[in-house]
């Protein structure tokens, strides 16, 4: 009996940890997806066919932040499992945390050349001219913005694997009133601001991450539980074992991360083929959904930390535990959501966009989209939450294997047939996507659950870069 109380508090203390770390990375989550919801909002006050051209340029160039964001990723199961070893953890820390740096000048080069060159990028993919052109107008204040957005998630890595997001939490949460003000400055020319519409949009979005990287390094030099780290001391000095380990360890997270990030980006240009209007709907669907899904992203991006930890300890059981729980916890919150999403689909959908006549239409196709959307909910934090929870096994490369598959090869080519060839339109593409996320979710799940078969408890290979 003792033995099962034992066990029923070990599981009790492991969600209580596991929702102490999460929900201030969730609400971070909440607001950095608030401030290209803010985007999108205002875009859709200006016009439906600047929104349709913003969300051509945001799925590009967030597709592209989203693989620079998880080879960055690396860094949190590494810092976390050298917390969890102890011996010599500050140094450690500190040599990952420099190397992360490195590799955000590494990928911001590339995706600044590419996106300023999207208009033709756009047009390949068979977008009208036009849209194209506002995507690259957008884009030419939003593309620097990728720099910020890099380092602020490396400065956020380390503060969550000290289990200490809150801070992520009080700067993301400034972000929002900053960046809206921004957009109803610079988009519509109010307060004194021209009128750049579309370019004005990106520039607030760069402007508000600037700043929100600027009060991040505050804290960290200013804070002492963080400044002992001294994670700025000579950042110009390389570390190319650990640099070369963090690109093999988050190159397939970053694989992994743009699979599933550039299916949502092709489906956007699917509809684009479909309709400028199924594109703008597509987009107000999507932001719904990518709301809802930044509580599931912050339960993995804690269960990372919290299995690293487990691992650096060599806790079998601390590591089951901490999988388990935030799995259930994802899972059950994206259950709750799928509800909401069916039962109030058009009153979700015209928070976004302005009740006229004109955007009738558009609000009808939201509503189908979001219907489907509410279907996929449950196998979406399914999936994200195993990815997280393998990723704190240091475990990536079959992962990467297991999104191509599901959602480029299945997803994608449901998608395609149904939108296409049945003549499913919107709706098609929708549920191809869906599709694809259940068939990832469940290729996760079994190899989390064939964990210790396939030797991923343990942590020889993580120490043997430390020594």
């Amino acid at each position: 009996m003792d033995e099962q109380a034992a066990s029923r508090g070990s599981w009790r203390h492991e969600l209580r940890a596991t929702i102490a770390l999460a929900w201030p990375l969730i609400l971070a989550n909440l607001t950095m997806a608030t401030i290209q919801a803010i985007d999108t909002f205002f875009m859709g006050q200006y016009g439906a066919r600047e929104l349709a051209a913003a969300a051509l340029g945001i799925n590009l160039g967030f597709l592209l932040n989203l693989v620079g964001l998880g080879i960055i990723t690396a860094a949190s199961p590494m810092m976390a499992s050298a917390l969890g070893r102890g011996a010599g953890k500050v140094k450690d820390v500190r040599r990952t945390f420099r190397q992360s740096l490195w590799l955000v000048v590494t990928i911001t080069v590339p995706i600044w050349l590419l996106l300023a060159n999207a208009e033709w990028v756009i047009g390949l993919l068979g977008q009208e001219p036009s849209l194209a052109a506002g995507a690259q107008t957008f884009l030419y204040g939003w593309m620097w913005s990728a720099f910020f957005f890099l380092v602020f998630n490396a400065l956020r890595n380390f503060l969550a694997a000290l289990e200490r997001p809150g801070w992520i939490l009080i700067i993301s949460a400034a972000g929002i009133p900053i960046n809206s003000l921004l957009d109803y400055m610079l988009i519509f020319g109010r307060l004194g601001a021209p009128e750049l519409g579309l370019l004005g949009a990106g520039l607030a979005t760069t402007i508000t991450w600037g700043l929100m990287v600027i009060a991040t390094v505050i804290v960290v030099l200013r804070d002492p539980q963080f400044r002992r780290y001294n994670l700025f001391a000579r950042i110009w000095r390389p570390d190319w074992q650990r640099y070369c380990h963090m690109w093999r360890l988050g190159l397939p997270i970053g694989a992994s991360m743009g699979a599933e990030g550039g299916v949502f980006a092709a489906a956007a240009y699917l509809m684009g083929l479909i309709s400028a209007q199924a594109l703008a709907a597509h987009a107000i669907a999507l932001q719904i959904a990518a709301l809802s899904f930044m509580v599931p992203w912050g339960i993995a991006q804690a269960s990372t930390v919290r299995v690293g930890l487990m691992l650096g300890r060599s806790d079998k059981d601390g590591i089951a535990r901490a999988g388990w729980s935030a799995w259930m916890l994802g899972v059950g919150f994206m259950s709750m959501t799928a509800v909401l999403m069916w039962v109030f689909p058009r009153e979700l959908v015209g928070i976004f966009l302005a009740d006229t006549a004109e955007n009738a239409p558009v609000l009808e196709l939201g509503v189908s989209f979001l219907i489907v959307a509410a279907i996929f909910q449950i196998v979406d934090g399914a999936q994200v939450v195993g990815q997280g929870i393998l990723r704190g096994l240091h475990d990536t490369r079959v992962p990467m294997v297991f999104t191509f598959v599901g959602y480029w090869f299945i997803g994608i080519g449901i998608a395609v047939w149904l939108g296409f060839e049945a003549g499913w339109d919107g709706v098609g593409i929708w549920t191809g996507l869906a599709a694809g996320l259940a068939i990832v979710a469940v290729l996760m799940l079994a190899r989390w659950m064939m964990r210790e078969r396939l030797g991923l408890t343990s942590d020889e290979p993580s120490k043997k870069i430390t020594s």
